[in-house]
């Protein structure tokens, strides 16, 4: 559904949400792949130990709010005064606050949504007149397979994260015919900051370095959807064209909440 990617060479990349887990696996391996890639997030320091390693040439550590539009613009202006041009953007930031019916907290929900849903139109407005301009590239979003349908403790987190599968399903059919790749990614659990105080089973747990292999290998094949690892989310997918009767047993038996 999207143009193969056969190298890495010469390719620019801007991964946002790069300090930590996924993002800053997947900028390791890209660099190793021969990208450039500019990595962001809110902590500059963490931002700067992961380019301390790596060549200054090819990693630009810089860092921005999702949720600070004027940050987020300042960010690309920075990258595109030192690079010729940003081939592919993806956008990995996001957060995760637990929180079900009996403990809805209003100032936690508007905090997730701004920084899962408003911080990803903030990036697009800052990237999408350049690929537009370009007429190539491609954009990632980082959405869940709680985006897939609703699930326990995640009153907040599976809204915003569906809402993000809507918003690349939309995005392919503008993008795509006027040559710009959309990649939607669904991960399922992965070893991270964001799901170590889970107190809960987690099928499938991934590293993520092994995350990330699966993301990159969804891009070099053109894939539109990507979504790892299969065996868990393909379940997760199958379920949801259960009649909601046998979906909510279904729930309630594997997860116990």
């Amino acid at each position: 559904m999207n143009a193969a990617i056969h190298d890495w060479h010469g390719q620019y990349v801007w991964i946002i949400g790069a300090s930590s887990g996924i993002g800053a696996a997947v900028a390791r391996q890209l660099l190793e792949k021969g990208a450039r890639v500019a990595i962001s997030a809110r902590r500059q320091a963490l931002l700067d130990e992961l380019a301390s390693t790596e060549a200054p040439s090819d990693i630009f550590p810089l860092a921005l709010d999702i949720t600070d539009h004027a940050s987020v613009l300042d960010a690309r202006d920075r990258i595109l005064r030192r690079w010729p041009r940003i081939d592919t953007v993806l956008i990995v930031a996001g957060g995760y606050s637990e929180m079900r019916a009996d403990s809805f907290d209003l100032a936690a929900a508007n905090q997730l949504i701004d920084l899962n849903l408003r911080g990803v139109f903030n990036c697009l407005d800052a990237v999408l007149p350049m690929l537009l301009g370009q007429g190539r590239g491609g954009i990632g979003i980082v959405a869940s397979v709680a985006g897939y349908s609703g699930l326990p403790k995640a009153l907040v987190y599976g809204p915003t994260k569906a809402a993000l599968i809507n918003l690349c399903e939309s995005l392919y059919g503008d993008l795509h015919p006027k040559g710009i790749s959309v990649y939607q990614i669904n991960p399922g659990f992965v070893d991270t900051p964001l799901t170590k105080g889970n107190d809960f089973p987690m099928p499938s747990l991934m590293t993520a370095p092994q995350a990330a292999r699966q993301l990159i290998a969804g891009m070099e094949r053109g894939a539109f959807h990507i979504h790892f690892p299969r065996r868990f989310t393909n379940l997760l997918r199958l379920a949801r064209l259960l009649p909601y009767r046998g979906y909510f047993w279904l729930i309630a038996k594997v997860t116990g909440l």
